[in-house]
């Protein structure tokens, strides 16, 4: 499986603050937002990843997180033109995709939770068909796309922010298709916004019997961070988190290690060269520990 992260768009629910620099490179807490949606999919075991973005922040995406070498992976980047839709990132990433399944973040989201990781590497383990949806349970489902479902949990429908919603359960920004999902958007038409919405991708897929829903469990969590009050809500979370558990959330280094991707010399070089701060302290101390917590 492959995964894609979707880091383009205006920012414009953050202006001004994204003026002169994506959203997804502001810090939530004590790193920048994308090594949430990054560790996601690593901790799911995707090596091979593409970052979705815009033309002008190509570059400081680039300059931050370069080919992923260091932490074992492969990260590559596309550009997109405007922000033609959620969906459209399929028809940008189709030639990366290929043959594989594909698993797409996101960029502004935050997943947290061992149950919920542990779900989504299964997904590593076979071969996967179909269309897979997260949800979770929010207290103002109108703001959000809304899966409806029976008591044997299968997908009834898909509304996109409804004014009668018929459940409280919102669909995340995290999916997984199949290797036909980039022919399948290739027949959507755009919506009345202009924009191709993953509301009718997944709806394709539902009309094929074909869409699963995985229900987030009440110990994991989701934010999305696309606007001021959720930003300083999911920097609050991972403060408080990190302090009680001494364990950093979306830490790209430590999950290289812990999966195997890199060894611990090389976990311990990258711990030996980064900056004298909390953050650089923490890989420190996992290295003095053989690259384990104690």
């Amino acid at each position: 499986m492959k995964g894609i992260i979707l880091a383009g768009g205006f920012g414009t629910r953050l202006h001004p603050s994204t003026i002169g620099v994506s959203k997804q490179l502001l810090p939530i807490y004590d790193k920048p937002l994308i090594y949430y949606p990054l560790s996601t999919l690593m901790l799911a075991g995707i090596r091979d990843i593409l970052v979705i973005t815009s033309k002008e922040d190509e570059q400081n995406f680039n300059k931050l997180l370069g080919t992923g070498k260091k932490l074992g992976i492969s990260l590559s980047f596309a550009t997109q033109e405007y922000p033609n839709g959620i969906a459209e990132a399929f028809i940008i990433g189709k030639e990366f995709i290929d043959n594989s399944s594909v698993a797409m973040i996101l960029g502004d989201n935050l997943f947290y939770g061992s149950n919920f990781h542990s779900k989504l590497s299964i997904q590593q383990d076979k071969k996967f068909k179909g269309a897979r949806i997260f949800a979770y349970k929010v207290p103002d489902p109108s703001r959000y796309g809304v899966v409806e479902f029976n008591e044997n949990l299968d997908v009834l429908s898909i509304e996109e922010k409804p004014k009668s919603p018929k459940s409280n359960y919102a669909v995340t920004g995290l999916y997984v298709y199949d290797n036909e999902v980039s022919s399948l958007v290739e027949k959507l038409k755009p919506s009345n916004r202009g924009e191709l919405e993953i509301t009718d991708l997944n709806q394709l897929y539902l009309e094929e019997n074909k869409l699963e829903v995985y229900f987030l469990d009440s110990g994991d969590a989701w934010l999305d961070a696309g606007t001021p009050d959720s930003m300083l809500e999911a920097s609050h979370f991972v403060q408080t988190i990190q302090k009680r558990q001494l364990q950093q959330i979306g830490c790209p280094e430590e999950i290289a290690l812990s999966k195997g991707f890199i060894t611990k010399e090389e976990f311990r070089s990258l711990a030996e060269n980064s900056p004298l701060n909390n953050y650089g302290d923490y890989l420190r101390v996992l290295a003095e520990n053989n690259g384990f917590n104690s």
